[in-house]
């Protein structure tokens, strides 16, 4: 089955901490520039390493913060995981990508407590009424281009309009080749791509007069994502200074199950 990875080998180290080394497949090629990987695969893989990293049975990953350092290369790298601050119900751990000698993200991941709050548990997010299975596929999004867009499969709600909507994303390929992709990480592999699903203006770059890349990508779960459609009900807004904003509640067919942040980068197209 195609994949975005390629797995090479893992290394554990004296001091604990664990070096992945990965080859993406050209599944995995950013939409901004063809020799680059998309942000929303990277995610996935450095997800991958932050789940399998020194798991606790009664934690789970609650937030995930990724800061973009630069471009991601489209070329072989690695995933050094470490733990920050080690607890029982309190943990932090830290996946941080690199190629070429030069770190390209750095993903950091609270693990908390999991037990049974059910009797006081409440959401403000609501569920949506739409679902993909009742939408026809949305082929707009093949307005960008590169080799991750190209493999996801999107539906979009019809209210959907440029700065607002919702869109269902899913992708029949693995995250790593021969390894089972997990929902979380089937999940987190998606969800960067909120920035596309409404921009503001046009929705090819042969249409757009302004970029806007995000040089971060936040995710909070108040729990964890099941199955394989992506739920993005996104807002995208641009300041007047050059700073713009992307919101987004997430969803899988079960409702909302968390919320993504990402801070956009205004720059103009010559």
């Amino acid at each position: 089955m195609a994949s975005y990875y390629q797995f090479i080998n893992r290394e554990t180290q004296s001091d604990g901490s664990v070096i992945a080394h990965y080859q993406p497949t050209l599944h995995a090629q950013g939409a901004w520039n063809d020799h680059e990987q998309h942000m929303a695969p990277a995610t996935g893989v450095l997800a991958r390493e932050l789940e399998i990293f020194s798991p606790q049975s009664n934690l789970r990953i609650a937030r995930i913060s990724l800061d973009i350092l630069g471009l991601i290369p489209l070329q072989e790298f690695t995933i050094t995981t470490r733990c920050i601050r080690p607890g029982k119900t309190i943990e932090l751990i830290e996946a941080v990508m690199s190629c070429a000698g030069r770190d390209c993200i750095i993903a950091r991941a609270w693990r908390l407590l999991t037990q049974d709050t059910s009797e006081i548990a409440g959401l403000e997010d609501l569920a949506v009424d739409s679902n993909p299975y009742d939408l026809p596929m949305w082929e707009d999004m093949k307005g960008w281009p590169g080799g991750f867009i190209e493999s996801i499969q999107s539906a979009a709600d019809p209210d959907r309009r440029p700065g607002k909507g919702l869109v269902w994303l899913t992708t029949d390929l693995d995250m790593v080749e021969g390894e089972v992709t997990s929902d979380l990480v089937h999940f987190m592999g998606l969800v960067d791509t909120a920035n596309g699903v409404v921009p503001r203006k046009g929705l090819s770059l042969s249409e757009m007069q302004w970029a806007f890349p995000n040089t971060d990508l936040q995710i909070h779960m108040h729990r964890l994502p099941q199955g394989k459609w992506l739920g993005i009900e996104a807002v995208q807004q641009y300041g007047d200074d050059g700073i713009g904003l992307t919101s987004a509640i997430l969803h899988d067919l079960h409702g909302p199950f968390g919320r993504s942040e990402q801070i956009l980068t205004l720059r103009q197209i010559q």
